[in-house]
């Protein structure tokens, strides 16, 4: 699952690719927006991003895809 995060006054995000479902990762983004002071989160190979809550300006959730294996017209 892509997950891409706009922190204010910077120009880049932060892309990182997690194992969590949709709703796991918008459940702790929820939380973490209701009273948390940090969003922690964990990509698949193992880092942890930690961003501070007071400085997030959007966190965007990919859908869930499952991966199309061979060659196929649409």
């Amino acid at each position: 699952m892509e997950v891409k995060i706009g922190i204010q006054n910077v120009n880049r995000e932060i892309i990182l690719d997690s194992a969590e479902s949709a709703d796991a990762l918008a459940e702790l983004v929820s939380s973490a927006m209701s009273g948390g002071s940090e969003l922690r989160l964990k990509d698949s190979k193992g880092r942890q991003v930690i961003v501070p809550t007071s400085v997030l300006g959007y966190v965007e959730i990919g859908a869930e895809e499952s991966r199309r294996v061979g060659f196929g017209a649409l």
